[in-house]
């Protein structure tokens, strides 16, 4: 395993214990709103410092995009490398005690995702993946589905709700979707929903409105797990526009398809 894997895995697991000891006193739990149904507690932040404080003593070099603490650029070199990080992705739920929700960690070295890790605290589920050498739950290899036809699919999915001037849309392809393929899913925690498409439990996912740290490491998980990843273009500028398609070859294709079908000209991918 590539020590950067080691390293975001150690800092993963040191965030897992922190949200781990919170949920079994969520009553007393202090919560704030950063916008309507998007919320931050000091868990989030715990986590965040946990993460962070882990990664830069390993690599001190390297740049930081965080979800709650924002971007840091790196304190030597170009630059070229930057953390991507997400403390508790499912925040949400979280909040309510549903057990769905990860800490997501991703290395991007300029455009390019180098390694990823996926963290469910919950099931004690570890993803990894690094580009070229293959993605991993808990040190076994995984591999997208074989599923090849949209019609008997599950697809992940999650609401816009950073974006609801595209809740129509979003709505008319989803109703779409629901009368072609075998069914869609809503849990509500995109890095776990990314990393079950890697995995073969699902066969495919799209959602609008994300940041980068929600996708990162789930992306390249996906694509180092055999499968496909783009915007709703068919392009690979996910991160920059926030809007993803993923699957396996086969059903992603179809489900592509599909959406761009809907798309209005103002959509960028």
């Amino acid at each position: 395993m590539h020590p950067a894997i080691n390293i975001a895995v150690k800092a993963a697991r040191r965030a897992g214990q922190i949200i781990n000891r919170a949920s079994n006193d969520l009553d007393s739990l202090k919560v704030a709103s950063k916008q309507p149904n998007d919320f931050v507690t000091e868990v989030d932040k715990a986590a965040e410092a946990a993460i962070i404080e882990t990664l830069v003593d390993a690599y001190p070099a390297y740049g930081i995009l965080a979800e709650e603490s924002g971007a840091s650029p790196a304190k030597t070199g170009d630059g070229e490398y930057q953390w991507i990080i997400d403390p508790l992705d499912g925040t949400t739920n979280f909040i309510h005690g549903l057990p769905q929700y990860a800490i997501s960690i991703a290395l991007a070295r300029g455009n390019v995702l180098e390694h990823a890790v996926v963290f469910d605290p919950n099931r004690n589920e570890l993803f990894t993946a690094s580009k070229g050498g293959g993605a991993f739950l808990n040190d076994r290899r995984i591999r997208v589905s074989k599923r090849i036809r949209l019609g008997e699919a599950l697809i992940g999915t999650g609401f816009p709700y950073r974006e609801f001037d595209k809740i129509d849309l979003y709505l008319a392809i989803f109703k779409e979707l629901a009368q072609k393929t075998a069914g869609q899913r809503r849990p509500g925690a995109a890095s776990l929903d990314l990393a079950y498409v890697a995995c073969g439990r699902y066969d495919g996912f799209w959602e609008f409105g994300l940041a980068p740290w929600d996708m990162a490491a789930g992306a390249l998980l996906i694509a180092e797990a055999g499968g496909l990843v783009s915007d709703l273009r068919g392009e690979a500028n996910y991160l920059e526009t926030g809007n993803i398609v993923a699957g396996t070859p086969k059903v992603f294709l179809p489900l592509l398809k599909l959406i761009e079908e809907k798309l209005p000209e103002s959509v960028r991918g």
